[in-house]
């Protein structure tokens, strides 16, 4: 069963009290949401962040965004094993504190890629979207020289390295797919851009703690039968992001998460259904609905409200099926 979870401030605001008032605990630290690049997290920040949570009554599930990956880790370039050390000891530290996933990306370069953050959907709400030929060229330092290899190699080199101490750690990493989940953005290649390059992930250091961030609008992009991706990775999906897009991996926008294309009750009963107990799933890329001003595209509050209440109606629907 999976664990509705919510994006929070790392500072209490209404937003806890919304997310107590939902009856949701689960937390999810995304520095998107907390107003800085921060990736560099120290022991005391960690302890200090949990324990403040934990004494409202919620706990940190996840932490993802900036993690402590830079670019010459994923690009395999001098001073990587350094950076590597680093992010083992972010592991240590999140599991002494009861952090139990961490999620990361391997998008060199641009990262998270959007072109429009002022479409208007739904009764005048906004929703953000991609065009790739209004992308233009992102500024990718040395991009030509990168090959799709070159990254794989470093993938699997950080792997190696790290899932032993997630698993001594016992935290569990989930990789998010490319967004969007093209071959290249710009001139910068992309790997995780299907659920051939995830097979080649979870072969490639068969451990529980080497696993997926299930991000479904990325998916959906892809063009893949959603639900029976689900069920092909199901005990390697450690979070999940629930969302859905209107188009594929070269143009799309995003949708409410009741008025996409993708079958959101198969998509939810397939999670019940083939996914590990207490999974996070959070809802994921909101609309911008009224009186929201929509400086942040996507992860503004009341959005998150409508899709938890979404998401458990589904739950419960595909609970009764199971009854």
């Amino acid at each position: 069963m999976v664990t509705p979870s919510l994006i929070l401030p790392r500072q209490p605001d209404e937003r806890w009290q919304q997310a107590k008032q939902l009856g949701v605990d689960s937390v999810v630290v995304h520095t998107l949401e907390i107003g800085d690049n921060q990736s560099q997290w120290t022991y005391d920040e960690l302890r200090a962040m949990q324990n403040w949570f934990v004494d409202a009554g919620l706990t940190i599930d996840v932490i993802e965004g900036s993690v402590p990956i830079p670019d010459r880790v994923r690009l395999g370039e001098e001073g990587r094993d350094a950076d590597i050390e680093v992010f083992k000891q972010f592991l240590r530290d999140c599991g002494d504190v009861g952090i139990p996933v961490v999620c990361y990306d391997w998008m060199a370069g641009t990262r998270w890629a959007r072109t429009e953050a002022h479409l208007e959907s739904r009764g005048g709400s906004y929703v953000t979207g991609f065009d790739n030929d209004k992308l233009g060229s992102p500024d990718h330092r040395e991009a030509a020289d990168v090959t799709a290899d070159q990254l794989w190699e470093a993938l699997e080199y950080f792997l190696e390295e790290v899932t032993p101490v997630a698993e001594e750690a016992g935290v569990k990493l989930g990789l998010h797919p490319d967004d969007p989940p093209r071959e290249s953005l710009g001139d910068m290649p992309r790997i995780i851009n299907s659920p051939e390059a995830y097979q080649r992930v979870v072969d490639s250091y068969d451990s529980e703690h080497n696993g997926i961030t299930f991000c479904q609008g990325n998916f959906a992009a892809m063009g893949v039968d959603i639900p029976e991706t689900i069920e092909r990775f199901g005990e390697k999906i450690n979070f999940i992001h629930f969302r859905d897009v209107e188009g594929d991996r070269d143009r799309f926008v995003e949708t409410w998460h009741d008025d996409g294309p993708t079958d959101m009750f198969a998509a939810m009963h397939a999670y019940e259904t083939h996914v590990d107990d207490d999974v996070p799933m959070r809802p994921d890329h909101v609309p911008t609905m009224a009186g929201e001003d929509n400086s942040n595209p996507g992860y503004h509050m009341l959005g998150r409200l409508f899709a938890i209440g979404y998401m458990r109606g589904l739950r419960e629907g595909s609970q009764a099926l199971e009854n």
